[in-house]
């Protein structure tokens, strides 16, 4: 049923030319699983397949004795290799080295953690190789690029990845900097909620306004989304559905692995109560009872009671135990209340009550624990529950489509979306100084609140005379340990350009600095500029000038000096609302203006520089260097992968080559064309490749493996020659007597038909010299052919042929074509007999009447030879053969 659900979307999509063709990656990255969806033109829309053919891919990149794992194969080797193999590396993304997700992330793995030269987190492997989050988790998204690539068949760089809308700047940062350092190109970010919404509305049609719960709970969270659907304008002429995000709850630290956590905390005080040993100590076998306590919870999601096995868990102590349902729920007891706390903070950003919410769609595999159920149940009634999206592959295909929309090479669906920040970013500065001995005072303003709308911007005006600086704040902590500082944007070059407006006349020169909310949630200073109204010197211009002095409307008001931090956030809040309003000017302004000729406005642009005092993203060198290590690996991995071809082929080519040797095998079609020279030559080099490949063939290079390979098949190649002749042999005899015997039953139906034309004197096709010359032809060949064939038939079949099918063919067709040019020729027209000038008017008027029924005349249809009696039979398979004939 999904799939064909999926061919419903091939009407929202218009195919773009081929010359034209460009695929949207969607990756849907997440603490224990990845998902991703490729949008191109020709390809059904759904979720990409691993090397596996499965649907999801475990969020796990690791070694194994030096090969590098993705998925399901590195995440069965953490056990083993708990050093090698890193897992839920979602946790560390932008995260602070010092912050409490690290130290709970420490108690989950058994990864060495240490702290990057810009304090986020890196990890070590066993072997002192050290690697940033950002690095590995760029890895899985080449691993997912690569598997997309080979179902598109092309390069794919555009790709949308999903967010947890409670993502920081700094954490949006990482994720931006994982995919360039991947080599692709982020096209959005969009929150998780944000993207099952859509995908609700791609199969959807809303007649009136609806909200809905999206109720996401994670491997690492719980977010309840309300999201409102209401149908576009109907009087615009395309129908569609605007989805609108109304309000946000979330808890950052509740998900299934605190689940995983808690069981297996049960699992180790177990195995300590019972074999008083502290099994803490042992990293494998505390990778070895994580790997349970998530089998066991998906047990205990169905049954009441699951048994835990693992043999040899440390010490060579083989482990055996049972849980029960009851014990599980009572170790999260304290857990119960948070499941539906998102959802009452949602309703309160959103202003809404549950009377007003039409049902509660759940999403994410946390959703199937039986407790969490319950909890939602309870807090919003069985009646709203919804489970009719996809939980796991819903955030994916909603952001695909969502990537489809954002490119010009696919027309989709009629779908506005409007999304939300969910933190309040306050921005400071100080403000100018009244006086050399002035203490200087800070000044900030709330300038984009929780619940602003992204892809907004708001504009900053200020009153100075040297370069300043914005400093970009959260208002509230996001999170225990991480930053509350954004960045720091300094705005260069305010004299200079103060200097130049002055000097073109410029009254009062301010400073506007336009800020912006991007649709991927990030905070930015989109451009400052100074600008000053110039006004004009002439008659127009002065009365303008004094109609302007009489307005303090577009005056820009200065910076109210006070201590207090609620007087000094109204004073940025005034400045920010009329500083929006200065340089726009309404209607009737230009009209007026385009009267009048009052006044003109200037700007000059001002350079902005942007730092990060506290978790600065990647540099641009830095993801350059990244990438070059990546592509490093990539490179030695291809060369490995080749060698080992290389190595496999050249083994199979040798036992497939030592059976064909095998004495045992006597009546082989390799015995009969080879000679007893040969096969020693063979086997004497075959027993020397076997030798060489058991001693050298692990330091071998891959040109070793290839040219060992090439001197064998050079001397087997003679032998194959012979028996691919002797194969051919028989149907290019056939293929060249059977152009004799057309050409000759052609000559003797031609000279028939040249000499009843010639008694006739009817013009005729062909020339007795044509003929003759095709005769020629025709006799050359067949000499040719019966020297050779008769020279053939003494060669045994171990020796080389006297005679190769190839030229056969090849003498054949030099027949073909001269039979063809003669028979495809058509007939020559009738010669109109010439009038005399003594012959009366009425004898040419005949004559013309008579030109015109020959005119007239139906065409002359050329007509084959025909088939000598006796000999239909040979004859139908060469008309299908050769259709002129």
């Amino acid at each position: 049923m999904r799939i064909m659900r999926c061919w419903t979307l091939l009407p929202f999509l218009a195919l773009v030319p081929q010359t034209t063709l460009a695929s949207v990656l969607a990756i849907d990255y997440g603490t224990d699983w990845i998902k991703a969806s490729l949008m191109k033109p020709g390809v059904p829309f759904d979720v990409l397949l691993n090397k596996d053919s499965k649907r999801k891919i475990q969020s796990a990149v690791g070694w194994k004795n030096g090969d590098r794992l993705f998925g399901g194969d590195a995440a069965a080797m953490a056990s083993r290799f708990p050093s090698d193999v890193f897992t839920a590396l979602k946790y560390l993304q932008g995260a602070p080295h010092d912050s409490e997700t690290v130290s709970f992330y420490a108690k989950i793995s058994p990864s060495e953690i240490l702290e990057t030269t810009r304090k986020t987190v890196g990890v070590k492997q066993s072997d002192g190789t050290e690697w940033s989050v950002e690095e590995l988790i760029a890895m899985q998204f080449a691993y997912v690029k690569e598997l997309a690539e080979a179902v598109a068949e092309e390069k794919v760089r555009d790709v949308v990845v999903t967010v947890p809308p409670f993502y920081s700047q700094n954490e949006r940062d990482a994720v931006v900097d994982a995919i360039e350092i991947s080599g692709l190109r982020t096209l959005a970010l969009i929150n998780d909620g944000t993207a099952v919404a859509v995908n609700y509305a791609m199969t959807r049609t809303f007649t009136t306004p609806e909200y809905h719960i999206i109720y996401d709970a994670g491997a690492s969270s719980i977010v309840a989304t309300i999201v409102s659907f209401t149908p576009v304008d109907p009087k615009s002429a395309v129908a569609g559905t605007h989805i609108s995000v109304a309000g946000v709850g979330y808890d950052r630290n509740t998900g299934g692995i605190e689940f995983d956590s808690r069981l297996r905390q049960m699992l180790v005080e177990k195995f300590n109560a019972k074999h008083k040993k502290d099994i803490r100590e042992d990293r494998k076998g505390m990778a070895k009872l994580w790997k349970e306590a998530g089998r066991v919870k998906a047990i205990l999601s169905a049954n009441t009671e699951a048994n835990s096995a693992v043999e040899s868990l440390a010490w060579d102590i083989d482990f055996r135990s049972k849980v029960t349902r009851a014990d599980f729920e009572n170790a999260c007891g304290d857990l119960k209340g948070k499941f539906a706390q998102p959802i009452y903070d949602a309703l309160h950003a959103a202003n809404l009550t549950l009377d007003q919410i039409s049902s509660v769609l759940l999403v994410g595999g946390t959703t199937r624990t039986p407790m969490v159920q319950t909890a939602v149940k309870a807090a919003v009634g069985a009646e709203k529950i919804a489970l009719n999206v996809n939980a796991d592959e819903a955030p994916v295909l909603g952001a695909a489509f969502y990537g489809a929309s954002l490119s010009r090479q696919f027309k989709t669906k009629n779908i506005k979306v409007t999304d939300i920040s969910l933190h309040d970013v306050e921005v400071g500065y100080f403000a100018a100084p009244t006086s050399s001995l002035s203490r200087p005072r800070s000044i900030s303003t709330l300038i984009f609140p929780a619940g602003s709308k992204v892809g907004t911007k708001k504009t900053l005006t200020f009153k100075r005379k040297e370069d300043f600086a914005l400093y970009f704040d959260y208002k509230h902590l996001i999170a225990p340990g991480y930053p509350q500082r954004m960045f720091e944007s300094e705005i260069v070059g305010v004299s200079e350009a103060l200097g130049n407006l002055t000097e073109r006349g410029a009254v009062d020169p301010v400073i506007k600095a336009t800020l912006m909310l991007s649709d991927s949630g990030f905070v930015s200073v989109h451009e400052a500029v100074a600008y000053g109204e110039i006004k004009d010197d002439s008659l127009t211009g002065s009365t303008s000038s004094e109609e302007a002095d009489t307005s303090s409307e577009n005056v820009p008001p200065r910076e109210t000096e006070t201590t207090s931090s609620s007087s000094a956030s109204a004073s940025a809040s005034t400045s920010a609302s009329s500083s929006s309003a200065a340089p726009t000017p309404s209607a009737n302004d230009t009209e007026t203006d385009k009267k009048k000729a009052v006044s003109k406005e200037d700007t000059i642009k001002l350079k902005v520089v942007t730092t990060f005092p506290v978790i600065p993203p990647m540099s641009v060198e830095q993801k350059r260097e990244a990438r070059a290590r990546l592509r490093t690996i990539d490179q030695e991995e291809t060369a490995k992968t080749r060698k080992d071809e290389a190595r496999n082929t050249l083994e199979s080519y040798l036992y497939r080559l030592r059976d064909l040797l095998d004495e045992e095998n006597r009546d082989t079609p390799f015995k009969k064309c080879s000679k007893e020279t040969e096969r020693k030559v063979i086997t004497e080099k075959l027993e020397e490749s076997f030798t060489w490949l058991h001693d050298r063939g692990d330091v071998a290079e891959t040109s070793q493996f290839l040219d060992k390979r090439i001197s064998l098949e050079a001397m087997e190649k003679p032998i194959i020659h012979r028996y691919k002749e002797i194969e051919a042999f028989p149907q290019a005899l056939n293929n060249s007597q059977m152009w004799n015997w057309s050409t000759r039953l052609f000559l003797t139906e031609a000279r028939q038909n040249l000499t009843a034309e010639l008694k006739a004197d009817l013009p005729s096709k062909w020339t007795k010299d044509e003929l003759d010359s095709l005769e020629k032809t025709l006799k050359d060949h067949e000499s040719w052919l019966h020297t050779w064939v008769e020279k053939q038939k003494t060669v045994q079949s171990n020796e080389d042929p006297v005679i190769e099918t190839t030229e056969m063919r090849a003498r054949a067709k030099v027949l073909e074509s001269a039979l063809a040019k003669l028979y495809r020729r058509k007939v020559p027209k009738a010669r109109k007999p010439k009038a005399t000038s003594s012959a009366a008017p009425e004898p040419t008027a005949q004559a013309e009447e008579g030109g015109e029924g020959e005119k007239d005349a139906p065409p002359v249809e050329d007509t084959p030879p025909a088939t000598p009696q006796g000999q239909e039979g040979a004859q139908e398979p060469l008309k299908a053969e050769h259709d002129e004939l």
